[in-house]
Formats: C-alpha cells, sequence, structure tokens
C-alpha cells in the first residue's frame, strides 16, 4: 500500500480536515488546525506531504520521526499542529486496513467509556449558571467554564470578587458533587493567580486550568502553595519536550495535551506514558471536531491516567455547524450517565460525510480569536 494524495477542507466552524488517500482505496482523515490558523496549517500540511507520497502508510513511528526530525527547525503549534493530523489520519487508514480500531492497535482498551465535561462558558459570566444546570440536566457529571475575564497583572479585588460571584453561582446551581473545572485560560498573571487560587479552594473544583501561561510555569510552584486544588495545564504544549520541565517540576496535577496540537496520536500515547511515571492525570484537551474527538478517545481507551475527556458537542463555537454534522454514523459517540462510550469500529471509528464536507468546505470560514483590550487600553489576554 502506498499514500497517493492530500486533499484540505476547511469548514466551519474553525476547523480543518485532511484525508489522506492510497492506492489501495483505503482512505484515512485527520484533523490538523490551530484555531485561528488554519490556512497557515493548512500550508504546512501539504509541505510535510511530499515527504509522504509514495511511501507506505502503515511504518508510522518512522514517518513522525522524520516529520519531526526531518526539518532543522522543528516544534511549535503550526509544523506540530500539521504532524498531528497526518499522525491521525495514517492512525485511520492503518486501523481500517486491520479492520481494527486503533485502540486495539496500540495494546487494546482498558476501558470501555470515559467521563466527559461539557463546556458552559463564561468569557462574560452572566449566563453561567443557567447553562451549567442546563448541562447537568443532560446527564453531564462534570462542566468547564472560563474562570476569569481578563485581568492586568496586579489588579483590584473588585474583579476576583466577580469571579468568585460567578464561580459560586454555578456551585450552587449544580451541587456538591458535579465537577467543576475553572479555566484561567492564561489571562491571570503571577501575582493576581495566587490570589484567585486561594479564594477558589472554598468551591472545591475539580481544576483550575493555565492558572498562568505555559510560558510562566515557573509560578506553578507558588500558586500551588496557596491551594490544594489539582493544577490543569497542556493546552499549549506541542511535544513531550515541552511536557518535561512540567512533569519534573511536579506542580501540575492535570496534564491536557490535544491531539490536534501537540504530535497526534503517536506523540501524545508518550506524552500520556511520562505523565504516568509522574503520577498526574490526563485529560485531553478537545474544542475542536469529530475526528479530533475520535482521536481523543482511541487514546483514553488506552491510557491508564485518562480520567475526563473535553467535547465540543453544543459549545458556543459550533454556531453554525456542531460535530455531529460532519459524520454520517451520527451514534458513534454514545453520551449516557455523563460518560461516552470508546468507539469500536475500524480506524479512528468516525464515518466522515465526504460530500458534506465538500460542500461546507466551499463556505469555509476564517475565524479569529477576540482581541481584548483592558480599561487603559492595553492589550488583554483572551
Amino acid at each position: 500500500m502506498k499514500i497517493t494524495k492530500f486533499t484540505t477542507y476547511i469548514v466551519p466552524p474553525r476547523w480543518l480536515f485532511l484525508k489522506v488517500e492510497t492506492d489501495e482505496g483505503v482512505v484515512g482523515w485527520g484533523e490538523p488546525v490551530v484555531e485561528g490558523r488554519a490556512l497557515t496549517v493548512e500550508a504546512a500540511v501539504h509541505e510535510l506531504a511530499d515527504y509522504l507520497i509514495g511511501k507506505d502508510p502503515f511504518l508510522i513511528e518512522d514517518h513522525w520521526t522524520v516529520l519531526y526530525r526531518g526539518g532543522f527547525y522543528r516544534g511549535g503549534a503550526i509544523h506540530m499542529s500539521a504532524l498531528s493530523g497526518i499522525d491521525q489520519a495514517l492512525w485511520d487508514i492503518k486501523g481500517k486496513a486491520l479492520g481494527q480500531p486503533v485502540h486495539s492497535l496500540l495494546g487494546g482498551q482498558l476501558r470501555d467509556r470515559i467521563k466527559v465535561y461539557s463546556w458552559i462558558g463564561g468569557d462574560r459570566p452572566s449566563d453561567v449558571a443557567n447553562n451549567a444546570k442546563d448541562v447537568v440536566e443532560k446527564g453531564f457529571k462534570a462542566v468547564k467554564m472560563n474562570g476569569a475575564e481578563e485581568l492586568q497583572i496586579v489588579d483590584s479585588h473588585a474583579k476576583i470578587d466577580a469571579i468568585i460571584t460567578s464561580v459560586a453561582a454555578v456551585r450552587e446551581a449544580v451541587g456538591p458533587h458535579i465537577g467543576i473545572g475553572a479555566d484561567f485560560h492564561g489571562r491571570v498573571h503571577r501575582p493576581m493567580a495566587k490570589v484567585l487560587a486561594k479564594e477558589l479552594e472554598q468551591f472545591k473544583l475539580m481544576f483550575i486550568e493555565e492558572p498562568v501561561l505555559s510560558e510562566n510555569q515557573e509560578a506553578l510552584k507558588e500558586i500551588a502553595n496557596h491551594s490544594s486544588t489539582p493544577i490543569a495545564l497542556g493546552e499549549r504544549l506541542y511535544s513531550r519536550w515541552d511536557f518535561k520541565p512540567v512533569l519534573s517540576d511536579g506542580y501540575v496535577d492535570i496534564i491536557q495535551p490535544d491531539l490536534s496540537h501537540a504530535g497526534g496520536i503517536t506523540e501524545c500515547r508518550k506524552i500520556a506514558s511520562m505523565a504516568e511515571a509522574y503520577d498526574v492525570a490526563l485529560a485531553p484537551h478537545c474544542p475542536l471536531g469529530p475526528i479530533a474527538l475520535a482521536a481523543c478517545l482511541q487514546l483514553d481507551a488506552v491510557c491508564y491516567n485518562a480520567f475526563i475527556q473535553e467535547q465540543s458537542l453544543g459549545i458556543h463555537y459550533n454556531a453554525s455547524n456542531d460535530i455531529l454534522d460532519y459524520i454520517s454514523n451520527k451514534k458513534v459517540f454514545q453520551y449516557a450517565d455523563g460518560f461516552v462510550t470508546i468507539p469500536q469500529g475500524p480506524g479512528l471509528g468516525v464515518e466522515v460525510d465526504e460530500a458534506y464536507v465538500i460542500a461546507r468546505a466551499k463556505k469555509g470560514h476564517r475565524w479569529r480569536n477576540p482581541v481584548w483590550r483592558h480599561e487603559d487600553g492595553s492589550f488583554a489576554e483572551w
């Protein structure tokens, strides 16, 4: 079997899909994207594709190594996201060709289902309590919210009080035993992060996410000393080498690699194993489409330390299209009692509705995240 063709589709709401074809008619799909940089990643995919045309798609480890190490400059969001989608597609091809789900090729599943959480917003916190209540009524046992609006490097305690009020409203709405993840989204700097972490302790959160930007990870020690709440981080780290200092420093309790950003299934399996050696939990980041979610579930199936999975069904970004729109086997993601089942079909387990993908690619997208500013006019982290 040989790889013959790469085709990319930029589709609403903010996704990029990749189709990899072979000379035996077996096709694999991947989801290589950086939100807000889809066109750039698309170009990177086609640059990497030059090496793979005519190659055996089964040699995934070797292809990953060449695509990563074969360039003098390596790593980062664009390169690793392009590599991620290619890796997903190669695993999809291999599983389909052998008639096995990817998790079977990775050693076999050790769980039948995994807990999922649903996003309830929080960029502007006015509706989060009602959103949380609605989600719990649908059967979810965990939610995630943006825990903070924009904060300057040192800001007023009025801002802290507003955050506490918002989180308190969610806790009251869902009761004491629903998991709540509060995502600081890198909006909070070190001086305020330790204050906020301490104040949030009372709500017994499932985790606080990105209490500071990943590049400021040296601040985690002090933040951890102000709170017993688990710290989660990792959606803006792109390889096992990026995760190495985070794990060795010992202040992160949950890692959140994104299988469309951090090297795909091949690399994230290694990152997960590294984390397990440090007794750190795995909760893959995935506010993306159905191919990315299917890839995450293949990994969740085989990782002992995986405990919860992010998913984007109904997320506010998906106003124009949601994750089930692009697949024909819409029951593949079986949600029940706050869990989703592990797909059992060959490859990634999703059957992409290619005709619909082609139709929506004609519309495409140019999604960009908002640009925020503080009251003094200076740039604010989104």
